[in-house]
């Protein structure tokens, strides 16, 4: 992070560590025979490279990272997963099921049909799918892909499709894609809508910035980062609409069970019921889930996750030997496997009815989140601790679904923001000098917590005082130091990073051309209406009439913006227009992206307009773009 020695964790951060490991059943190895077990092979220097050179993964750098014994500024519990995930390779699962593991945030699986092989879930990145399938090829043979599967509707486990299968492969028919309905909508809505602050804050989740080691990251708790190479997205061809569907491909019998408002919106297990195995998407992993991830997202419901597992147990226990994952490596054995279910299982129940319990006692989520402690048997299962959600702030969603953001003190319902609320908490505590001192004497007494909300208060009151910054900085270090979370992990140090003048940016953009071309009109149309500057519009009033055009249709809709709001929808000829314009699809989606300008596709007939001429670019010129490098620690 600097060319300065590394910092070392605070005896308060060591003693804790120690606690911890006594605490723990850290002499249970169980986890890393299984994380080894059917290891073929792996990318020899672990590097995946895009087209350009650069490169997008780096399996091996964590190698030096994770050797030796554990430092103190890295949590013990953390450790032990960051070891797990890091192993990267080629794995047989069962007879004829494979997954590489390591290549990315999530896994990549293979099952071998007839004439080819099934790919579920094919990673973030076209590069990191590529090089995964590549290596089962040199395994096992160059056999052609011959179908894929999406367990759900997040990027890590469609984006690098195009890296597996071609468009036009699956345009004819000759590849069919499957997902669970809704999959499109959800995915396309998540990367979009608001992808740019989701890409902002997932490099401080992923610790992108963060250079592997004692003092930067180690992992997310899911998997180590993600993947930074080309996102892609070919829609699929076959909805799974409700559990029980059966589904032959490439001679390969499945069963799937869709679990609708779990880890993702739109999400399935499945059972391969003549290889007695079972794919739980990322409905249970070896880690306690987020409720709601620090990047960012809607609420999920831990009632109904239970709820669907306690099935999955029904559908799947009897009929399987093995269960897998789209993160982490298998379990083996039914009552393995049924205690890893019951336990991921309970563990979104209970936090779901106690929180409930608790709420309607009057508490409020930040006080549920310090009360909370999970059953002993809960806490003694390696797959239930936090490295990728927690309970702290899990606790915070499920109040957050049910009671939103008010916690009912009418002190809290219209509170100043960070920069006004800085120079009144700095002012009323006597200065800045004041506030650095009581935040040197936390420092010492080693409340960082408190150091951080207090000092954070000067930083935003005045973002230049490099005091401030320092011991906000080494605060969140030491918050990091101490996390068993990876994520929290990566966001203390991503913000101290940032803190001391670093620039963690948005490594991964989401939102790529193919993600783009799957919106709806609606969708396209609602995600300009996000990017109106109301104030800048409010005395506007503007009707557009669209013909876009796509695949040789022509399709008409209508937009009008006045008070500030864009509404649109399908038809034409709505309450008059000031302008007819069309345009291509693609070529409007490329001028919304500053790809090219209205004039641009004027001069190239690929955009006309019939009426006031001044329509279009008096609609352009109320846009306000999104910001991917947006301030977070700093006003």
């Amino acid at each position: 992070m600097t060319d300065s020695p590394a910092p070392s964790a605070r005896p308060e951060i060591v003693a804790a560590a120690s606690v911890l490991e006594s605490r723990f059943p850290f002499a249970d190895d169980a986890a890393f025979d299984d994380a080894r077990r059917g290891h073929l092979g792996s990318i020899p220097g672990g590097l995946v490279h895009a087209d350009d050179g650069r490169v997008v993964w780096n399996a091996e750098t964590w190698g030096p990272a994770l050797s030796g014994s554990r430092p103190d500024s890295v949590n013990p519990s953390l450790w032990r997963q960051a070891q797990l995930v890091a192993m990267h390779g080629l794995y047989e699962v069962t007879e004829g099921i494979y997954q590489v593991r390591g290549m990315d945030l999530s896994n990549m699986t293979i099952v071998e049909g007839d004439r080819g092989v099934i790919v579920i879930d094919p990673l973030i990145s076209t590069e990191t799918a590529a090089a995964a399938l590549g290596l089962y090829r040199e395994h096992r043979g160059d056999r052609p892909v011959t179908a894929v599967i999406y367990t759900h509707s997040h990027v890590d486990h469609f984006g690098g499709v195009r890296g597996v299968v071609s468009g036009e492969d699956v345009a004819a028919g000759r590849v069919p894609i499957l997902a669970p309905e809704g999959f499109v909508e959800h995915a396309v809505a998540e990367n979009v809508y608001a992808g740019t602050a989701m890409a902002r804050r997932a490099a401080y989740m992923y610790g992108a910035a963060l250079p592997p080691g004692p003092a930067g990251q180690m992992g997310a708790g899911l998997g180590m980062t993600t993947s930074t190479g080309t996102v892609t997205l070919i829609p699929p061809t076959t909805d799974i609409t409700h559990t029980g569907q059966e589904e032959v491909l490439d001679g390969v019998r499945i069963v799937f069970q869709v679990t609708p408002g779990t880890e993702a919106p739109a999400e399935m297990n499945f059972l391969f019921p003549d290889r007695r195995a079972v794919c739980m998407a990322e409905n249970a992993t070896h880690t306690l889930h987020n409720l709601l991830t620090l990047r960012g997202a809607l609420v999920r419901d831990p009632h109904v996750w239970a709820h669907y597992l306690t099935e999955a147990i029904d559908l799947f226990a009897d009929a399987a030997d093995v269960e897998f994952a789209s993160h982490h490596w298998p379990t083996w054995g039914r009552d393995r496997i049924v205690a890893l279910l019951s336990e991921q299982r309970d563990l979104y129940a209970y936090q779901h009815d106690q929180t409930l319990r608790l709420l309607n006692k009057g508490y409020v989520g930040a006080e549920i989140a310090e009360a909370l402690e999970m059953p002993p048997a809960l806490e003694n299962a390696w797959n239930t601790h936090g490295y990728y959600g927690s309970i702290s702030h899990n606790v915070k969603a499920i109040y957050q679904r049910y009671m939103g953001w008010f916690d009912g003190n009418p002190a809290n319902l219209w509170r100043h923001p960070p920069e006004p609320a800085g120079r009144r908490y700095v002012e009323a505590i006597g200065g800045p000098d004041a506030v650095l001192a009581a935040g040197h004497r936390a420092f010492e007494s080693g409340d960082f917590r408190w150091v951080a909300e207090l000092v954070g208060h000067l930083v935003f009151a005045d973002p230049t005082n490099t005091d401030a910054r320092e011991l906000q900085a080494a605060a969140l270090e030491q918050l990091g130091f101490g996390s068993e979370n990876g994520t929290w992990r990566n966001f203390y140090l991503s913000g101290a990073y940032e803190l001391r003048g670093g620039t963690t940016g948005t490594p991964t953009v989401t939102a790529s051309p193919d993600m783009l071309a799957q919106l709806t009109l609606g969708q396209l149309f609602d995600s300009i209406a996000i990017q109106i500057d109301g104030p800048k519009a409010w005395h506007l009033q503007l009707a557009i009439d669209w013909t876009l055009t796509r695949d040789g249709n022509a399709v008409p809709y209508w937009s009008r913006l006045a008070n500030g709001v864009l509404t649109h929808g399908e038809g034409t000829n709505r309450d008059g227009a000031d302008a007819r314009v069309t345009v291509a699809r693609s070529s409007l989606l490329a001028m919304l992206g500053g790809a090219t300008t209205a004039e641009a596709l004027t001069s190239s007939g690929d955009l006309t307009v019939d009426g006031a001429e001044d329509a279009l670019p008096t609609l352009l010129s109320v846009l306000d773009p999104p910001d991917p490098g947006f301030a977070i620690v700093t006003p």
